[in-house]
Formats: C-alpha cells, structure tokens, sequence
C-alpha cells in the first residue's frame, strides 16, 4: 500500500509537471498586464508602447498598460513584485529602479531580488534643456548665471531619485553650483514647467523631451551620455564642455516577477527582440533618441545589481532624499 501510495504521489507530480508546462508553453493564454511607475507620455512609457504594438501581434494576445505613478516609480514596482510569478503582470521601468533602494528606506519589496530581468529596451539619454526666453546657448551660460546668484538656479525632474534628477546632480557637482530641485509625479510635468520658464532648466528624457527641441520650444544645451548623439549631433556632452565625471546613462527595460519561469522570461525576450528589429519600430526608436543595449537577461540582472550599489554613493553626495 506505502509503495502504491508513493506511484500514486509520483504520479501526480509529474502530471503538475506536465500541466505547468503546457501552460507555459500556451503562454500567453490571456491579456497580460503591463504596469509602467511612471506618468502617460514619459519616455518610460512611450518607447514600450511602441514595441509591445508589435509583442502583441507575434503572441497574438492583449497587452494592457497601467500607468501606476508614485513615489519615484516605486509604487507600480511594488505591485509587480507582489503580483503572481505567471508572466501576465510586467514591468516597464528606467534606472530608476536602481536607485530607489537607496533613497526610499521602508520599500516593501528588494529592488534585485523581487525581479528578474527580462530585456532592455535600449538607453534614453537625457538632455540638458531651457526655454528660449531665459536666453541660455551654452551649458557655460547656464553655470554662469547659477554662480552669480546666491541661491543658485531652480532645475526640474520626473521625481526623486529618477535618471532626470541623477543627471541633474552629476551636472551640478561637477561645475560647483547650487540648484533647488523641484521633482514632479513625471517627465512631461517637469518639462511643461521648463517650456513655460518657470523652472530654470531639466535633464530631460530625450524620447520625451526630443519633440519640443525639434520644434524650437526648447533649447538643448547638453547631453548626458559619453558621446554625442546621432540625433542631435551638434549638441556637446556635459564632458565634452568641460564636466569631469557628469555623465549619466538611463537604461529603460522589461521586469518580471522574480519566479517566473524561465520559459516564460525567455519567450517574452525573444518577441520583444523580435519586435525591435522591426524597421519601423528601429526608426521610431531612433526618432526617440534611443540608443541601443543588447543584453541577456543574465546580464541585465547583473548591471541593475551593480548599479544600485553605484548609485548609493552618488545619492549619498547629493544629499538626496525621499520626500
């Protein structure tokens, strides 16, 4: 009877085995939730609609994006990492992930261990921008005027600890100014505050900030990665005008759950690779400002792990804070 007993438990395993396989294997079986911490029209949000249009068409099911803002991102991640390790809840998230561990001290989930990595999306450089009418055609005039006043400038941002603030404060250590941070629930707030020119200047997304360059609404005075931009290549990096240590990438890319399996993980990666080797979708991300980064998602884990000890030290210099 024992030994009956032991086929019969066997057998069952093997048959949740099998089951969960073949749901996994059907995966996606119904509409899956995409959850984006970030506001409707931020580059967070823009560059992953544009791709899963295409995710949705090869896997030939729904894709549902939710923007749940707060909290510098972290309330639509903590939704995430509490939600079933199935493959039908995402994140779409930017580096910011990476920094809220060090700014946000009661996170009710581990910004490294609650996730895993799925993909990339590419990195959406920010750009240092003002409005036409504060008069500003160079970074240098922009330190300028910090410097000559006693309590500096006013600079806007997504949010605490997002890439737009982190950018900001890499640019504001390395010239030696003061600059009062205003942070708004997104981008496209922070940016409405700089067009109309009350906030003096934003390291905007370039995905979301790239439209009102083009049209001459604002003027960008830098930008933050390494070298220049193909989309804007008559604009100098904040190193190339003579800022040691200012540079500043902001990754944007795929999470899940941290259970999920590793079918699903895989499955999701292929599509969306798929999806972004689409000519029309390569030329709207470029159009974006977008630049590419291939990674597995063994590697991606790797670099959030190692960002969010980098990021630690210069949260720690600049003093930030959650509110």
């Amino acid at each position: 009877m024992k030994r009956l007993s032991l086929i019969l438990l066997s057998a069952a395993g093997i048959a949740l085995g099998m089951a969960a396989a073949a749901a996994q294997d059907k995966y996606p079986s119904k509409p899956v939730h995409v959850i984006v911490p970030l506001s409707a029209g931020s580059a967070t949000d823009i560059v992953p609609r544009t791709i899963f249009e295409h995710v949705g068409a090869d896997l030939g099911q729904t894709f549902i994006f939710e923007n749940r803002v707060g909290a510098g991102g972290t309330l639509g991640a903590a939704v995430v990492a509490k939600a079933d390790p199935d493959g039908y809840t995402l994140l779409a998230h930017s580096a910011a992930h990476s920094v809220a561990p060090s700014i946000y001290s009661k996170l009710s989930y581990d910004a490294a261990a609650d996730f895993k990595a799925i993909i990339p999306f590419g990195n959406a450089p920010t750009v240092l921008v003002v409005a036409p009418s504060k008069g500003y055609k160079t970074i240098a005039d922009l330190t300028a005027a910090a410097k000559a006043r006693p309590d500096g400038l006013t600079y806007a941002s997504a949010g605490v600890g997002t890439g737009t603030q982190l950018a900001a404060e890499r640019y504001i250590q390395s010239a030696g100014i003061k600059a009062l941070h205003i942070p708004f629930k997104g981008g496209p707030e922070a940016l409405t505050e700089v067009l109309t020119g009350r906030v003096d200047f934003m390291f905007g997304a370039l995905p979301s900030a790239y439209p009102h360059i083009r049209s001459g609404a604002l003027i960008a005075l830098a930008v933050s990665p390494q070298k220049r931009l193909s989309i804007l290549p008559e604009v100098p990096t904040t190193e190339e005008a003579g800022y040691t240590d200012s540079h500043y990438d902001v990754w944007l890319g795929l999470l899940a759950p941290a259970k999920t399996p590793p079918e699903i993980i895989e499955r999701l990666r292929a599509s969306v690779a798929k999806a972004m080797a689409v000519p029309a979708v390569q030329e709207r991300l470029k159009q974006l400002g977008m630049e590419p980064l291939v990674l597995t998602p063994q590697q991606f884990d790797a670099q959030i792990r190692q960002e969010i000890i980098a990021n630690a030290k210069i949260i720690k210099n600049a003093g930030i804070k959650s509110n």
